[in-house]
């Protein structure tokens, strides 16, 4: 383990043996790091934190802050991050509420850009980019492998399924489907198409992808029919595709709303 002699670390805090911490880093309350994980100069860490192995952890980044929540009083909260994250500078994770899960939950191997925000009670999956000055408000629920652009803001609650692409500057206020690309503002949201290249790049099969396609062309290109009928012959049309009843399952969960229009309404 090698800290720094002007780092300061709470005796509470339990660090892996091949940790790093930098110069000027402040680890306050029960925070637990693991193995091979590096805190930058500078950096926040407050407890309850739970952060796992190989994250970079960079400077300036508040990690486990209490949640800006009106309702939070001071309780034993938490905040778990997985592995191989990069947490670059100046980010912000926050704890959750208890009026919410109680905890906020960042899996691994995601690359959350410089000055990004997430908010307590969020989940976010694996693989995910957000891109810098992204923000995430409160019990944001994101999916694996989805990438956020630059200046995105997430409305409360809303969910962000797997595989989607969010354009720069767009702001989110209705859950957005799983395998899409999507930009825009609020009634200007537009999705475009389904995001193959992301789906090509994690390894997914031409066929699993042209079976989504086609889920898409009845879901959103088929103006004549009502969207629970779309879903049903989504069903009946093409079985035994863990994808498209991932894509089914999340029309039929969501309690927002769905973003449907495409740039063709």
């Amino acid at each position: 383990m090698t800290i720094h002699q002007t780092a300061m670390v709470d005796p509470q805090a339990q660090i892996h043996d091949t940790a790093e911490i930098g110069p000027y880093a402040i680890i306050q309350g029960k925070v637990v790091i693991g193995e091979d994980t590096v805190v930058n100069a500078h950096a926040s860490i407050s407890g309850p934190t739970t952060i796992g192995a190989r994250n970079t952890i960079g400077s300036f980044t508040s990690i486990g802050a209490p949640p800006q929540d009106l309702t939070y009083k001071g309780e034993p909260t938490e905040l778990i991050i997985g592995d191989d994250n990069q947490i670059r500078e100046y980010a912000s994770i926050h704890r959750g509420t208890v009026a919410g899960k109680g905890k906020t939950i960042v899996g691994s191997s995601n690359m959350i850009m410089a000055y990004s925000h997430i908010a307590h009670d969020c989940v976010i999956g694996n693989r995910v980019i957000l891109a810098n000055v992204a923000t995430l408000a409160g019990h944001v629920e994101i999916g694996d492998h989805v990438n956020i652009g630059g200046l995105v803001a997430v409305l409360q609650y809303c969910r962000v399924g797997a595989f989607t692409y969010v354009g720069g500057l767009s702001g989110i206020s209705l859950d957005v489907p799983p395998f899409v690309i999507i930009a825009g503002t609020r009634n200007r949201m537009r999705i475009t198409g389904i995001n193959k290249i992301g789906m090509r790049r994690s390894g997914m099969s031409r066929e699993r992808i042209n079976k989504l396609e086609e889920a898409f062309k009845i879901i959103f290109r088929s103006p004549q029919l009502l969207l629970k009928d779309a879903l049903v012959k989504v069903r009946e049309d093409i079985p035994d595709s863990p994808e498209v009843d991932l894509l089914v399952d999340f029309f039929q969960t969501s309690k927002r709303g769905v973003v449907k229009r495409t740039i063709d309404d």
